[in-house]
């Protein structure tokens, strides 16, 4: 069984930014998450990291997400720099890390609606994908709660759809998990990311942010194209998540450059 763990224990302070680290906004942040059979994740990341499990019906299951936002005032953390605005979904599974015990996220990859792509794509090797992004949201100016949040993505990699939304007094649903709190921990706060890079190395980069206030949502309809593409969820199984999280907005701090892990 999946031990509880808590804020207090993961929650540090913000390491201090330098050199090209960025600070950015996430609006329209939302987290979707499916819980399918381990054995669906055969392959997709080395030896170094294991498949972080829960246990659901007396069956092991891995998560993965699928994070959708919208970049705002994406800018350098440290000098006067030009800010951007741009649409990105993130596809990620939850994984640890052998050699550290870190409980962390093995990026699928990224799809990314701006000219900065050749940035992260070509520069590092990241494997970021091009993507026409819109997001139609609707927030109820009382309560602050999406009444509708829709968003589609165009991509020869990744194309996707999905639509969201809230309703008063929707609580926290968390299969597999002990407490909410331990839910909320492992799905919103991985601060470290692995991947391998479009020239094959193992990368890594690091975030940092504070706690994320994130409230539940519903899944109206879901289509993610690489999920289905991968054999990982099916588009059948893609209507029911393990969970859908949302929060309007909430800043992150990216350390960059990304880092290469070499082969000991």
């Amino acid at each position: 069984m999946l031990q509880s763990i808590f804020f207090n224990d993961v929650l540090i302070d913000r390491p201090r930014p330098t050199g090209i680290d960025v600070l950015c906004g996430l609006k329209h942040f939302s987290i979707i998450t499916y819980a399918v059979p381990e054995e669906r994740f055969v392959g997709h990341f080395p030896g170094r990291f294991k498949l972080d499990t829960v246990d659901i019906d007396g069956k092991a299951h891995g998560l993965i997400s699928v994070v959708p936002f919208i970049d705002v005032d994406f800018t350098s953390a440290v000098l006067p720099f030009p800010k951007f605005t741009m649409g990105q979904t993130n596809y990620r599974i939850y994984i640890v890390d052998t050699e550290t015990n870190e409980r962390c996220v093995w990026f699928l990859g990224t799809a990314l609606d701006s000219w900065t792509l050749f940035v992260p794509r070509l520069i590092w090797n990241l494997p970021w994908h091009a993507a026409k992004i819109t997001f139609d949201c609707v927030q109820s100016p009382d309560s602050g709660l999406y009444e509708q949040y829709s968003m589609q993505a165009k991509s020869a990699w990744a194309s996707a759809s999905v639509e969201l939304s809230q309703a008063s007094g929707q609580i926290f649903d968390f299969p597999g998990f002990p407490n909410v709190e331990t839910a909320l921990v492992y799905l919103t706060h991985p601060l470290a990311g692995f991947y391998y890079r479009r020239d094959k190395q193992l990368g890594t980069y690091r975030v940092w942010h504070k706690k994320l206030e994130v409230q539940a949502a519903e899944l109206k309809h879901a289509r993610f194209d690489l999920l289905d593409r991968l054999g990982l969820v099916t588009l059948e199984e893609q209507q029911v998540p393990h969970s859908v999280l949302i929060e309007p907005l909430n800043e992150f701090t990216i350390y960059l450059p990304p880092k290469v892990i070499r082969k000991s």
